[in-house]
C-alpha cells in the first residue's frame, strides 16, 4: 500500500511541472501545436534561463516585427496605399486638374491597376500629392481616424482590427519574457505610429519605418512640423538592417516577416552571435484570408521561402498553425466578402 507520505512526496514536482507546460501553452493559445509554436516556446526558453548556455540579458532581448503580411493583412493592396486612395478622392474637389491627370485619373475611375502602371514614380506621385503639405499632428488624426472607422472591403473589418490573432498573442508572450518588440516596416512610420499602441502595443518610439522629409515652421504663431513631398529613408530590403541600426541601435535576436522584403532583415539577424530566431509567415489560407507568395503583386514571399528553408528557419503555415487568423472579439461586419471572393492577387 502507497504511504501517505509518497504522494506529495514524489508527485508534487511532476504535478508542478506539467502545470507549467500547461501555462506555456496558454501563452499562444491561436497557434496549433506543431513545429512553428515549439519552436518559438523553445527559443524563448533557451535565452531565458538564466545561467543557461544562451541565456541573453534582458536589454539585449531585441525582436523585430515586418508590419504588412506580418502584423496585419495586406491584400489586395497594402493599407497605406488604400488610405491614399481615399485622401486622392477626399482631395479630388479641390483638384479639378486630377480628371486628366496620371495617375489620379485613373484612381478617380477607380482603374488601381492603370494607375499604379507607372510604378514607384506613380505611387510617389500619389503618397506626395496626399501625405504632403499637412503637419505632423493634421496627418496623424487623419490617419488615426481613418484607421478606427474605414473597413477593409473584402474582409468587412476596420482596418486596425484586420491583425492577426496569433501575432497578438505572440508580442505579449514575448513581453512577458523580457523582450522589447519592435515594428519594422517598408511602410511609413508616419502612418503606422497613430495606431500602432492600441492595435499591438507597440508604442510610436518603437516604430521604424520608410520616412518621408519635414521642415520646421512657424504656423499661426506655433511651430509645427511640415511633410515635404521628398522621400527621405525606404525602410524596405536592405533598408531594414539600415533602420534597425541607425534606430534602434542593437542586433535584433529574433526577426519575422513574410515576404522578399524581409530577407535582409532576417539574415542580419541570424548571422549575430549566440541564439537567434527568424520566422516567416507563409499565407497559405484562401478560406480564412488569402493563398499567396511566389506570383503575388503584393507582399511577393519568394528568394526569401527558399532560404528560409534551407537555412532551416521556422515558416509558419497559416492554414495549419494558426487556429484563427483574426481576432475574435473585433468582429466583421455582416455581409462583409470572404477572402476566396478577392480579386486574384497574384
Amino acid at each position: 500500500m502507497t504511504s501517505p507520505g509518497w504522494f506529495p512526496g514524489r508527485l508534487l514536482p511532476l504535478i508542478l511541472s506539467l502545470a507549467a507546460l500547461t501555462a506555456r501553452a496558454d501563452d499562444l493559445p491561436s497557434w496549433n501545436d506543431g513545429p512553428a509554436k515549439r519552436a518559438l516556446v523553445a527559443f524563448v526558453e533557451r535565452v531565458t534561463k538564466d545561467g543557461g548556455p544562451d541565456f541573453v540579458p534582458p536589454a539585449k532581448r531585441i525582436a523585430v516585427f515586418d508590419n504588412d503580411g506580418t502584423l496585419w493583412a495586406e491584400q489586395p493592396m497594402y493599407f497605406q496605399l488604400a488610405f491614399a486612395v481615399d485622401r486622392v478622392k477626399a482631395l479630388a474637389p479641390e483638384h479639378p486638374e486630377w480628371r486628366t491627370k496620371e495617375p489620379f485619373a485613373s484612381l478617380l475611375r477607380g482603374d488601381l491597376r492603370s494607375a499604379l502602371s507607372g510604378g514607384e514614380r506613380a505611387a510617389a506621385a500619389i503618397l506626395a500629392a496626399t501625405h504632403a503639405g499637412m503637419t505632423t499632428e493634421q496627418f496623424e488624426e487623419l490617419v488615426r481616424e481613418w484607421a478606427r472607422t474605414v473597413r477593409h472591403p473584402l474582409l468587412g473589418r476596420r482596418y486596425v482590427d484586420s491583425v492577426y490573432q496569433p501575432m497578438l498573442e505572440l508580442l505579449q508572450y514575448l513581453r512577458a519574457n523580457g523582450f522589447k518588440t519592435f515594428i519594422v516596416s517598408g511602410g511609413g512610420v508616419e502612418f503606422i505610429r497613430p495606431w500602432a499602441e492600441e492595435a499591438y502595443g507597440i508604442p510610436p518610439e518603437q516604430v521604424v519605418g520608410s520616412a518621408g522629409r519635414e521642415k520646421y515652421e512657424i504656423r499661426h504663431g506655433e511651430p509645427v512640423l511640415v511633410k515635404l513631398p521628398v522621400v527621405d529613408f525606404v525602410d524596405d530590403g536592405e533598408g531594414k538592417p539600415l533602420g534597425i541600426q541607425r534606430f534602434i541601435g542593437r542586433r535584433p535576436i529574433a526577426a519575422f516577416g513574410n515576404s522578399d522584403g524581409d530577407l535582409e532583415m532576417l539574415q542580419w539577424t541570424v548571422a549575430g552571435e549566440g541564439a537567434r530566431f527568424a520566422l516567416l509567415v507563409h499565407h497559405t489560407d484562401a478560406d480564412r484570408e488569402w493563398a499567396y507568395d511566389r506570383g503575388s503583386r503584393v507582399g511577393r514571399l519568394d528568394e526569401a521561402l527558399d532560404v528560409a528553408r534551407a537555412g532551416g528557419w521556422t515558416i509558419v503555415d497559416m492554414k495549419k498553425d494558426w487556429k484563427m487568423i483574426f481576432p475574435p472579439h473585433r468582429a466583421a461586419r455582416p455581409g462583409g466578402h470572404a477572402p476566396s471572393e478577392a480579386q486574384d492577387v497574384r
